[in-house]
């Protein structure tokens, strides 16, 4: 792809004047100077506060916490993997299934991704965690917990496959139907691969999402990187410096998941797409 590519920013705005410039780069010294001077304030606070204190940081030092750390994080890890795999899939047959022909099915599928859309992962997983039990169904920690972050995520990958297939121009859909290619091979040989190929930044994008799903495992007690955190926190009465590096470490995870979408999307030529089309195909 072209180094000078037209990215999503200036298709949408124009380039900035000299008036915009200048004001930019005031409120953005103004915002800096308010920016440092809230982290004074609050390192200050920290200090009055004795949480600075060498008490609540020097287990950092000790590879034994690091090592519990790890622990939690590749808990974190497999629930981020395994709830990413079934969401696509799942987001995949739930696309697919809206814009099939059979309208029965495509009202299920409808009605399946709004839902999923609107609840909330934590309401997924307490209905997993406490009314799946009352009927006998007796699942591990890390099911109840990788199921409902699957669910919640799969509505809107659903949408997002949907928009990537909108996205194919119509043009190739009528040629194929002119040579006589069903409706089923053309989703499957000129759609799909298309659509794909085009939503490919904005799954790797929605897996920052489901990493942060991953953080209420505490419902479960699944021993992830924030119940392992707060067994420290428990353990070292260390609130302020644990949740600091806990914080620190989802930054970078988060991070990095952004920065290879936006590698994927300058490889492949194609804008991360961030909201479905609002017409079906």
């Amino acid at each position: 792809m072209s180094a000078h590519a037209t990215s999503m920013r200036d298709a949408l705005y124009e380039a900035p004047g000299p008036k915009t410039r200048r004001r930019t780069a005031i409120g953005t010294v103004v915002s800096l100077v308010l920016l440092a001077v809230g982290i004074f304030f609050a390192i200050r606070q920290f200090y009055i506060t004795d949480q600075l204190n060498e008490r609540y940081w020097s287990f950092l030092l000790e590879w034994t916490t690091w090592r519990f750390l790890l622990e939690g994080l590749w808990g974190t890890i497999q629930v981020a993997i395994v709830s990413g795999i079934i969401s696509m899939l799942l987001g995949l047959l739930l696309m697919l299934g809206r814009i099939g022909h059979n309208k029965v099915l495509s009202v299920i599928c409808r009605v399946l991704t709004d839902l999923f859309r609107s609840l909330p992962s934590l309401l997924l997983i307490y209905f997993f965690f406490l009314v799946i039990p009352k009927y006998g169904i007796r699942m591990p920690s890390f099911w109840m917990l990788t199921i409902p972050i699957s669910l919640a995520a799969s509505g809107v990958l659903a949408e997002v496959f949907r928009a990537g297939v909108n996205a194919v121009p119509k043009g190739q859909t009528e040629a194929a139907m002119s040579i006589g290619l069903t409706h089923g091979k053309i989703v499957r040989k000129i759609i799909l691969p298309q659509a794909l190929r085009i939503v490919i930044p904005s799954l790797v994008s929605q897996l920052v999402v489901v990493v942060k799903d991953t953080t209420v495992a505490y419902v479960v007690s699944f021993p992830d990187l924030m119940q392992n955190a707060r067994v420290l926190i428990s353990n070292y009465d260390a609130l302020v410096s644990m949740y600091f590096v806990v914080a620190i470490i989802y930054i970078l995870i988060n991070y990095a998941i952004n920065q290879l979408s936006i590698y994927l999307a300058h490889r492949s030529g194609n804008k991360i797409v961030t909201r479905a089309s609002e017409n079906p195909l």
